[in-house]
C-alpha cells in the first residue's frame, strides 16, 4: 500500500498503521509517499512533525470512528454493483425529490432508506437528491458541518452503504444527485490547515477554502478530485454545489468552470449523464450557461426567487427577504423570468442585485422550482413546513403551479403528502462547549426576530431530531392520502403532456388575472384562485385534465384550480 499526503508546511510526516509508524519520504510540490503493507481494512492516521496527534487522511474515503479518529483503507474495486446497465438520466423533463438520510426514515440509514425507494418510484420523481452525507463531527446533523468530504457518514452506514443505497436508486430507475459543501467546513474536525495552505479566510459558517492565494492548486485538485470520487467511485449521477457564492475564487477560470470542464470529460469515459446543479444567490445566469456562451458551464441552478414568490403567495408572509415579493404580480413575473431581482432594487440587501435571464436561449429546466427545501423550512425557528400554517387548497394550487411550469420541479420529503411533522435545525457535537455555543447561537439568531427562547428548540436534544423523522403513517390518512394523489397526478401529467415539460421560457404564457393566476402551457391551461371569492370563467374552455376543490372549467372556489385541455 503507497500512502501519500499532501503536507507542504512540515517537515516530518509519518503514517502510522497496526501498531507502528513508518516514516515518509518528501516528494515534489509537497507531497509525501510510504510504501507499507497494509491490506484493505486496514487503519491509518498521520503523524505532523513532531506532534504525536495522529490525524485522519484528508481523502479519506472511510472513518469509521468519526472524524477525530483514524482512517481506514477502503478499497472501491471490492463493492458487487448491479448497475451495469444503468445508462443515467438527464436532468431535463426530470423530477428531483430532495431528502435527508437521518431523518427520511426512523432508523436513519443508507439502507432503510432503501426500503423507502418504491414509494419514490409510485411517486413518480426521477432523480433522488440526498443532503451531504459526508462525515461530520456525532451521530445526527444536517450534514453541512462536514470535515472529511470524501468519506460517508460512517452512523448512515458508512461507503458500502451508501453505494447499496446508490445501487438500489439505479435498479428502480432513479438517479442520485449527492449534495456536497465546498464553501467552508465544519467547526470540529476540520485540521486540513494543519497540512498546508487549504484555509483562507472565513464566511457565514466556518473557515473557507483557500481558492487563489498561495498553494491553492492543490487545495483546488483536492476539491476536483473529491467530488469527482462521489460520480466516478459511488457510481453518484449529479452533485448539488451548496452556496456557490460562498467560494472566494478571483482566479480567470472561476474553480465551478473548472470542475464543469473535468466533470464533461468524465461523463465521456463512464458513458453516462453527469450533472452539476448549484445553490447561488448572486441571481446570474452565467453560472447555467454553456462555456460556448461564456457561461460556467453548469446545468442547473437552485431559484430561490421562484420559491419566494410562490411562498408570499401561498402564506401571506412578507418579512425579511419576503418583503419584495409582496409587490403585485410579483410570482407572475418571476414565473415569467426565473429571477424576480435581475438587475433590479432589492430591499433586503439595500442594492440593485441579479442580471436578467435571455429567456430565448436559457431553458427553464436550469433552474430548480419548489415550494419548499431543507433550507426554507429548517432555517426557520420552528422547522414548520408550509403545511402547518397553509391550507390544503393553497398548498394544491402551488403544487399544481410547480408542476405546470417550464422549471424543474423538486419536492422536499413528506411534502407530497403534506407531512405534519417539522424539520427542524438539529446537530449532536459531543464537545459540550460546541454544543453549547451552537445552541446559545441559535436562540439569540431568533431572539432578534422576535422568538422567545422557549420557542427554539434545542438542537442538541435528541428529541429534536425524533420530531423531524417523517412519519410513514401519514400518507394513508385522510388529507394526506388526498394530497399523495394529487402529486402523483401532477406528475404523471407532467411525464404524458410534453407541453408541461416544455422548458422554453418565451413559449411559455403566465398572467395574474386578480386574484387569478394563469399558465398557459400549449393546449393547455392552469387557472388558480388565490382570492377569497369564487370565479367563474365563462364558456367552458375545453376538457378538464386535473382539478382541486371542486373547481370546474367554468367555476373556481377559493383556494382552488383547474388544469384544462383546450383540445379536448
Amino acid at each position: 500500500m503507497t500512502f501519500r499526503v499532501w503536507a507542504p508546511a512540515v517537515s516530518r510526516v509519518r503514517v502510522r498503521t497496526r501498531g507502528a509508524e513508518h516514516e515518509m519520504t518528501a516528494g515534489g510540490g509537497g507531497w509525501w509517499f510510504s510504501d507499507v503493507p497494509a491490506p484493505p481494512g486496514a487503519d491509518y492516521a498521520f503523524v505532523l512533525d513532531d506532534d504525536e496527534k495522529a490525524l485522519p487522511d484528508p481523502r479519506s474515503s472511510w472513518q469509521p470512528q468519526g472524524v477525530h479518529g483514524p482512517s481506514r483503507i477502503y478499497d472501491h474495486s471490492a463493492f458487487g454493483w448491479t448497475d451495469e446497465s444503468w445508462a443515467g438520466r438527464a436532468l431535463p423533463g426530470g423530477v428531483i425529490y430532495e431528502l435527508h438520510i437521518g431523518t427520511f426514515t426512523p432508523e436513519g440509514t443508507f439502507d432503510a432508506a432503501i426500503g423507502r425507494l418504491d414509494h419514490l418510484v409510485d411517486l413518480g420523481v426521477t432523480f433522488v437528491e440526498v443532503l451531504p452525507v459526508n462525515s461530520f463531527d456525532g451521530t445526527d446533523g444536517w450534514g453541512y458541518d462536514g470535515v472529511l468530504w470524501g468519506a460517508a457518514h460512517e452512523p448512515y452506514g458508512g461507503p458500502d452503504g451508501f453505494k447499496r443505497f446508490v445501487d438500489a436508486c439505479h435498479a428502480r430507475g432513479l438517479a442520485v444527485v449527492l449534495d456536497v459543501v465546498y464553501n467552508h467546513l465544519g467547526p470540529s474536525g476540520a485540521y486540513l490547515d494543519r497540512f498546508g495552505p487549504y484555509f483562507a479566510g472565513s464566511n457565514d459558517w466556518g473557515p473557507g477554502l483557500n481558492l487563489d492565494g498561495e498553494g491553492s492548486d492543490e487545495v483546488r485538485r483536492y476539491v476536483l478530485d473529491i467530488a469527482l470520487g462521489w460520480l466516478r467511485d459511488f457510481h453518484v449521477d449529479a452533485l448539488r454545489l451548496d452556496a456557490v457564492h460562498a467560494l472566494s475564487d478571483r482566479r480567470a477560470t472561476h474553480l465551478l468552470e473548472e470542475l464543469a470542464v473535468e466533470v464533461e470529460a468524465l461523463s465521456a469515459a463512464v458513458r453516462r449523464p453527469l450533472t452539476l446543479i448549484a445553490e447561488s444567490d448572486l441571481n446570474d445566469p452565467r453560472l447555467v450557461t454553456a462555456r460556448e456562451g461564456g457561461g460556467y458551464g453548469l446545468h442547473a441552478q437552485w431559484c430561490d426567487d421562484l420559491h419566494h414568490a410562490l411562498h408570499v403567495t401561498l402564506s401571506g408572509e412578507t418579512s425579511g427577504y419576503y418583503a419584495d415579493f409582496g409587490a403585485p404580480g410579483a410570482l407572475a413575473k418571476t414565473l415569467r423570468q426565473a429571477f424576480f431581482h435581475a438587475g433590479t432594487w432589492s430591499s433586503f440587501r439595500e442594492r440593485t442585485h441579479g442580471r436578467p435571464v435571455d429567456t430565448r436561449t436559457v431553458p427553464g429546466h436550469r433552474f430548480l422550482i419548489y415550494l419548499q427545501n431543507h433550507d426554507q423550512i429548517g432555517n426557520r425557528a420552528t422547522g414548520d413546513r408550509l403545511s402547518a400554517s397553509v391550507s390544503p387548497g393553497r398548498l394544491a394550487c402551488g403544487a399544481a403551479i410547480v408542476f405546470c411550469s417550464p422549471y424543474t420541479p423538486m419536492v422536499f420529503m413528506g411534502e407530497e403528502w403534506a407531512a405534519r411533522t417539522p424539520w427542524q435545525f438539529f446537530a449532536s457535537f459531543p464537545d459540550p462547549e460546541l454544543a453549547e455555543a451552537v445552541r446559545t447561537g441559535r436562540r439569540r439568531e431568533f431572539a432578534r426576530h422576535g422568538w422567545g427562547e422557549a420557542e427554539v428548540p434545542d438542537p442538541m436534544d435528541p428529541a429534536t431530531v425524533e420530531r423531524s423523522r417523517l412519519d410513514w403513517s401519514e400518507p394513508g390518512k385522510e388529507g394526506h392520502r388526498e394530497m399523495l394523489g394529487l402529486y402523483r397526478s401532477l406528475i404523471a401529467l407532467r411525464r404524458s403532456r410534453p407541453e408541461l415539460a416544455d422548458p422554453w421560457l418565451d413559449r411559455f404564457e403566465v398572467r395574474a388575472d386578480g386574484p387569478l393566476l394563469v399558465l398557459d402551457r400549449g393546449a393547455l391551461r392552469l387557472v388558480c384562485n388565490f382570492g377569497p371569492e369564487a370565479a367563474d370563467l365563462g364558456d367552458p374552455a375545453g376538457n378538464v385534465l386535473l382539478s382541486w376543490g371542486g373547481a370546474t372549467a367554468t367555476h373556481l372556489p377559493p383556494d382552488t384550480f383547474v388544469l384544462i385541455d383546450a383540445l379536448g
